[in-house]
């Protein structure tokens, strides 16, 4: 009787700790729960970007050969330049300057109008950045449509100890494994 008490016991605080965990992985997908830079400085975050992965939002988005010129205005606001295809706007919350708001107006009629929210979830400033953004939300708090590009300041790759950091940062923002190559040959 005692063996089986403790085997009830037992079983009762593996399904506890799998509950936890359920839960624990719930609550780390909404989106408000996600942490972006601290002390975010646009102006060493200024510069030339080159995308190495990307995690797409539905629709129509950039392919191949992505890249970004960030540039801060005289009004504060960060201008960001992808390859012509689409120009950002966007101006840092005085609050949290991790978070943005960016207005996109591009060429095709397909990236003519529009804005989403922008984060910068993480970056070291000279090698990687990791951005991201939710077009829309679910009723629980987690994404329903949304995107991350991972860049570089440089088009050939980042090192293993980088990789590493974007892999943990991936897995924070609920995205690990769904994000695919951005091919950087250098063409237009």
């Amino acid at each position: 009787m005692l063996n089986l008490l403790r085997m009830d016991y037992s079983m009762f605080a593996l399904v506890l700790v799998l509950l936890a965990c359920i839960e624990q992985s719930w609550a780390t997908c909404v989106v408000d729960s996600f942490t972006v830079k601290q002390d975010f400085d646009p102006k060493r975050y200024a510069g030339k970007w080159y995308a190495l992965q990307k995690k797409d939002p539905e629709g129509l988005f950039l392919q191949d050969n992505i890249s970004a010129e960030y540039a801060i205005g005289d009004d504060g606001a960060m201008v960001a330049a992808s390859k012509g295809r689409v120009t950002l706007f966007g101006v840092p919350d005085p609050a949290n300057p991790g978070k943005m708001f960016m207005n996109y107006q591009g060429l095709a009629s397909y990236l003519s109008s529009g804005g989403d929210n922008y984060w910068i979830i993480d970056t070291d400033y000279d090698n990687y950045a990791i951005t991201y953004a939710c077009r829309t939300l679910k009723d629980d708090g987690s994404c329903d449509d949304g995107y991350s590009l991972i860049f570089s300041r440089n088009p050939r790759g980042l090192p293993p100890p980088i990789q590493r950091i974007v892999r943990q940062k991936q897995e924070e923002i609920c995205m690990a494994g769904q994000f695919e190559p951005v091919l950087q040959s250098g063409a237009c």
